[in-house]
């Protein structure tokens, strides 16, 4: 699928990303977990390549990801940011249009995949509202919609790169947010998402990733990284893990 592969990206005299390796599987939600300046947001960039690395390599099924054009890439690789700028007043619906750019699959076709992708980010009510007039968890569900109706409906070999998708949402909207996440990812596709909610991590991912410093500290299970040792050391938080009564996924409650 997506792997980054010794990634090191600097920014002036310092690393900012340094001998990362990152591989994205199908049918799989990887969570990407760490303090503020931890090099989340540049792992995302550079794994899009919207940031060049100093060193290592992306590959896109086994193909430097430089070597896509950009349409056909587009069709298998969508990336929601850490926030999404957009300054026309546009209905909504034609924003999550846009993620259909990449397609040629007509107005028809094209109109079914953007109310279906506004269903899964539950925003099909905002379908007639301008863009302008909305909250911003609003607009951020909007996006959401967007890069779902670019990859729409999902299948092996789609890859979402998500970055902070939940950071403006009610609890509600988180999970269900994360919900249409893990079905896109049934349906064979991989997913790489930044998430700070310890605990939605640990219900909706299926492996994660810490990083502290533009490294990775620790990768594994939910079960494996969430424990009071490395939070601890990542986080500077006192914790201790317990079971959900329900689910069983490590629970994680602050000291």
């Amino acid at each position: 699928m997506l792997s980054l592969l010794g990634g090191c990206v600097r920014r002036g005299a310092s690393n900012v990303l340094v001998g990362v390796d990152v591989r994205l599987e199908p049918g799989e939600v990887l969570g990407v977990l760490g303090p503020n300046g931890a090099g989340k947001s540049t792992l995302v960039g550079a794994m899009s390549g919207e940031l060049p690395l100093n060193a290592g390599e992306v590959l896109l099924h086994q193909k430097p990801l430089h070597n896509w054009h950009g349409s056909e890439r587009a069709r298998c690789l969508a990336v929601l940011p850490q926030s999404s700028t957009l300054s026309f007043g546009f209905r909504v619906d034609e924003v999550v249009g846009l993620g259909r750019l990449p397609h040629d699959t007509g107005f028809e076709a094209d109109r079914t995949i953007v109310a279906a992708a506004l269903r899964a980010a539950d925003a099909q009510h905002l379908a007639q509202r301008s863009y302008l007039s909305l909250s911003g968890g609003e607009q951020q569900r909007v996006h959401l919609a967007r890069v779902f109706a670019q990859l729409w409906p999902g299948r092996t070999g789609q890859v979402l790169l998500l970055d902070e998708p939940t950071a403006m949402l009610d609890p509600q909207h988180q999970h269900s947010t994360l919900h249409a996440i893990r079905q896109f990812a049934e349906l064979g596709g991989a997913v790489l998402v930044i998430l700070h909610d310890l605990n939605i991590a640990a219900r909706y991912c299926d492996r994660l990733l810490l990083m502290a410093d533009g490294q990775v500290q620790m990768s594994g299970t939910p079960e494996q990284v969430l424990q009071a040792e490395p939070l601890k050391l990542v986080f500077g938080l006192d914790v201790l893990i317990q079971r959900h009564p329900e689910r069983g996924h490590p629970l994680v409650v602050a000291r």
